[in-house]
């Protein structure tokens, strides 16, 4: 296999990198690259900037916004925007229920959905996983049942990441209990401001909202909100997942994380010299290297693959993609914090000491008195580099758990590659 750029290929990376380098905020991008939080108009601000350009959804059939790429300009252009610590087009609307929508959709769900996903003047959240379903997602409890031109749905979703900003959700729910559990499972699209559906926030280790539980108590949805045919839910979601564990691999962003730890690492004072001194500390950085570079090339062994197969289908590849990506990202977070060292605690900003729970949170709308912790604590923009190593380093531990554990991602390599 020939992995060389050709000259036209070589080309457009530079165009795509000049554009990302020149017209996304560096106020954004240091915020990516610095491992902070990004609020609402962050996401929108980005993403509509590369909705100008044609750029927000490129993956998608051109009829609606995609771009005719060829798979390597597709790759390259994922490359480019994670190595410039651009924040990715919101992966919900954009590589989740966009896909699932263009390709199982109704005529009238993809004219009327599909612009607005793909700009982000509607802002989608996950509803699968459940307090008793997460890996197990088939296990799900979530009803909904049929009433005339409605669905009635009465259940609970959990860690619905960016949900407190969503105004859609894209839910599985078991249409029909009375078959085995996979084949009862349908895709319903929930707006978020129908009476019945409440959203609480979910402080993680890391001291930040990002994910939240969905509670839905009969929330009535018109049954035109359904997604392709009733009980066939569990199709679309695993098109859906291995869509977004091709994603997970983010590859660009373990590459931009490595550049950082060497140049940091040529700054950070250890003993008598600097941390990149150390030979073992060099080597560990040339191994994840190796390991990235082993990675790229199978992911554009998949990339390439993916134009002569039918995208309708899950690609078990996805599954090795997954296991591997999400282990060099924990490795990348893990180098940064050994160079923030006592750098990263949170003893130098007594302020984060405060143990976080939902009783130390100020009321929404309330007045905040003295003592009271509020959810701005964590979102500040004056953290340094190394205060951040800290929660970028346990955020990450859940990469290997999302989008199916690797556990089970290790399953799905048995059964539908290796053939066990």
């Amino acid at each position: 296999m020939d992995l060389r750029f050709t000259p036209e290929e070589t080309a457009f990376r530079e165009e795509v990198r000049s554009f990302f380098r020149t017209e996304i905020p560096q106020e954004i991008r240091n915020k990516v690259s610095q491992g902070r939080s990004l609020s609402r108009e962050d996401y929108i601000t980005s993403q509509r900037i590369l909705y100008d350009r044609g750029w927000a959804v490129p993956h998608w059939p051109v009829e609606y916004g995609g771009q005719p790429w060829t798979a390597i300009q597709s790759y390259i252009f994922m490359e480019e925007l994670m190595q410039a610590a651009v924040p990715l087009p919101l992966q919900f609307n954009c590589f989740m229920v966009g896909p699932v929508i263009a390709t199982f959709g109704s005529t009238e769900q993809k004219e009327r959905l599909l612009p607005r996903i793909a700009r982000l003047d509607d802002w989608w959240c996950q509803g699968f996983s459940e307090p008793d379903a997460g890996s197990d997602l088939a296990s799900l409890k979530t009803r909904a049942e049929r009433d005339g031109d409605h669905y009635i749905i009465n259940g609970q979703k959990t860690w619905t990441t960016l949900g407190q900003y969503a105004n859609w959700m894209f839910c599985l729910a078991r249409t029909d209990p009375t078959v085995k559990k996979q084949a009862g499972i349908s895709f319903i699209l929930i707006d978020m401001s129908l009476p019945g559906v409440s959203v609480r926030p979910i402080i993680t280790i890391d001291g930040r909202h990002e994910v939240n539980e969905v509670f839905l108590d009969n929330v009535r949805v018109p049954v035109d909100c359904l997604v392709g045919e009733e009980n066939k839910g569990w199709d679309y979601a695993k098109f859906l997942l291995a869509n977004e564990r091709t994603g997970i691999a983010r590859i660009g962003m373990s590459k931009e994380r490595i550049a950082r730890v060497k140049r940091l690492a040529r700054e950070t004072p250890a003993g008598e010299g600097v941390m990149w001194d150390d030979a073992d500390f060099r080597a560990r950085v040339a191994q994840v290297e190796i390991e990235l570079k082993a990675l790229e090339i199978t992911q554009m062994r998949v990339v390439s693959a993916r134009s002569r197969r039918d995208n309708t289908r899950p690609d078990p590849a996805s599954s090795i993609l997954k296991i591997k990506g999400s282990e060099l990202q924990q490795a990348t977070t893990e180098l940064l914090l050994e160079l923030a060292g006592p750098n990263a605690l949170a003893a130098s900003r007594p302020e984060l000491l405060r143990n976080v729970h939902e009783g130390d949170l100020a009321p929404e709308g309330d007045v905040a008195r003295e003592g009271d912790f509020t959810l701005d604590d964590f979102t500040r923009d004056d953290f340094t580099w190394a205060e951040t190593a800290a929660p970028v380093y346990f955020n990450n531990r859940k990469v290997s758990i999302y989008g199916g554990s690797n556990e089970v991602q290790r399953n799905v390599i048995a059964k539908a590659i290796l053939g066990l």
